[in-house]
């Protein structure tokens, strides 16, 4: 959870961008990476092997897996 936050509105934060970046909120830019898993819950050594599902840039979908839905 806090590395999740130091690599987002952290981050944002950090470069006085935090009005438009760092968090999944209405007005703010569309950037963001669907990932398999939920990596919360799994080992940290782990991480690195979780599949990317879907790449979205500027609110539109530039990456899919082929044939594959993310777990909700």
């Amino acid at each position: 959870e806090k590395a999740l936050r130091m690599y987002t509105i952290n981050a944002a934060y950090a470069s006085f961008e935090e009005k438009t970046k760092g968090s999944i909120e209405v007005g703010k830019l569309a950037d963001l990476t669907v990932l398999r898993d939920d990596i919360r819950k799994i080992e940290p050594g782990k991480i690195k092997d979780v599949a990317v599902e879907m790449t979205i840039l500027g609110g539109k979908v530039v990456n899919r897996t082929k044939g594959r839905s993310p777990k909700m």
